[in-house]
């Protein structure tokens, strides 16, 4: 009888006999069917995220932060559950129209944005939510109305790696809590400017709570505002031994730290993106090579697979853990394995260590929890094409973004 998978695979995920299911399809049977490396999605999943943090939110706004995962199909899942959507450039603003995003439900972000973003941002009656005083300056010079937020910097320090940390003194984005002032005046002044009230965000894969509420402590001394974005950043496990806060843990705290803080009957947004898509996809890889390589202390078996770098570079930017099993063979008693890719560098390993049950080649391995910030760091560094996308949902494979060829490789060359 088939059992329920590890909390790292999507909802509804299934083991029979060691056989991965994905969205009720056979993990082998797809990477027949639509090759290696592969990522697939499972739509079900996607959905029942979305209305959770909807259900938790009550009236509040849900945004998904776009660049976990930027992909016109799951956009489009978002847009169908009544999701709004954020942008940081004019790509991903492209995206969000063509998934049928209105532009009521559009958000733009960043720290750069240029003169032509932020038009066609003011054009479609997106929100936009101002970084610097620069923004400022390129709005003033629009003179176009335009619905906006300002972004502070609440100089709170979370505990993530720095790379992904963003609510400090030293970061890049957003209003320092001595500049703010000066912005919300400005802003308060413009005659094309409807302010809406303030934005933060503190950084990514957080797991503890704490700094969201001294986040919310700190922008409650710049006055009363009718609306307030909170920002995302919820962890998910990537390995077994980590348990994140629940949606409704997080939420709840958000909404009580703003109510208490803030003042009840404030209009809260949050932007989660991992939180939404991380545990929705899974890649499939081929197993290649498999080498033992024997050392002083000890011995290391390498288990190279047909990608790697190309299509999660999260392990390399971040030290990203993960975990990994062989399709056919979930839950198997295995022995240490160090699974690294086939790219021209000795730092292209996707896991350093996991136990897989006497991995050879040709065998079918899978990632857990790449649904976000995989996709949309991939590269053709080698050479290599990108993955396809494959959305999987009762038992049906259905293909979202076809496979790169290497003609697109030299596409664009001119």
């Amino acid at each position: 009888m088939p059992a329920t998978a590890s909390h790292l695979y999507p909802h509804a995920s299934s083991v029979d006999d060691g056989r991965l299911t994905i969205g009720g399809c056979d993990a082998a049977e797809l990477a027949r069917a639509f090759g290696t490396p592969l990522y697939a999605v499972a739509e079900d999943d996607l959905r029942s995220r979305a209305r959770e943090f909807r259900a938790a939110m009550g009236e509040g706004e849900v945004i998904f932060a776009s660049k976990a995962f930027p992909c016109t199909a799951v956009l489009r899942v978002f847009e169908e559950e009544g999701l709004s959507v954020d942008v940081a450039s004019g790509g991903e603003l492209a995206l969000a129209r063509s998934a049928g995003f209105p532009g009521d439900r559009i958000i733009l972000h960043g720290n750069a944005k240029s003169a032509r973003e932020l038009e066609t941002a003011v054009d479609m009656g997106a929100r936009i939510v101002v970084d610097n005083f620069d923004d400022i300056d390129k709005l003033d010079a629009l003179g176009k109305p335009a619905n906006v937020l300002i972004r502070v910097t609440p100089g709170v320090v979370a505990d993530t790696h720095a790379a992904i940390l963003t609510g400090h003194a030293g970061s890049k984005f957003g209003f320092s809590l001595a500049q703010a002032p000066e912005a919300i005046a400005r802003l308060q002044a413009a005659s094309w400017a409807d302010l809406h009230g303030l934005h933060m965000h503190i950084g990514s894969q957080l797991f503890d709570l704490e700094p969201w509420r001294l986040a919310v402590e700190a922008i409650a001394t710049l006055g009363d505002f009718p609306a307030y974005d909170l920002g995302g950043g919820l962890a998910v496990a990537y390995t077994p031994d980590r348990r994140p806060p629940s949606v409704t843990e997080f939420v709840g705290n958000m909404i009580a730290s703003a109510n208490e803080l803030l003042g009840e009957g404030k209009r809260l947004s949050i932007e989660p993106g991992r939180a939404l898509t991380a545990t929705a996809g899974v890649t499939l890889y081929s197993v290649e090579s498999v080498k033992d390589v024997d050392l002083p202390d000890g011995n290391v078996r390498f288990v190279a697979v047909d990608g790697g770098m190309s299509d999660n570079l999260r392990p390399m930017l971040y030290d990203a853990p993960y975990q990994a099993d062989l399709v056919d063979r979930v839950g198997a008693v295995g022995t240490p394995c160090t699974v690294v890719g086939k790219h021209c560098e000795s730092g292209d390993v996707l896991i350093r260590e996991t136990s897989l049950h006497e991995p050879k080649v040709g065998d079918v391995l899978v990632t857990p929890v790449t649904g976000a910030y995989v996709y949309a760091m991939a590269n053709n560094y080698n050479g290599v094409p990108r993955p396809p996308v494959v959305f999987c949902k009762d038992g049906d494979a259905r293909l979202v973004v076809r496979r790169e060829t290497f003609e697109d490789l030299h596409g664009r060359d001119v």
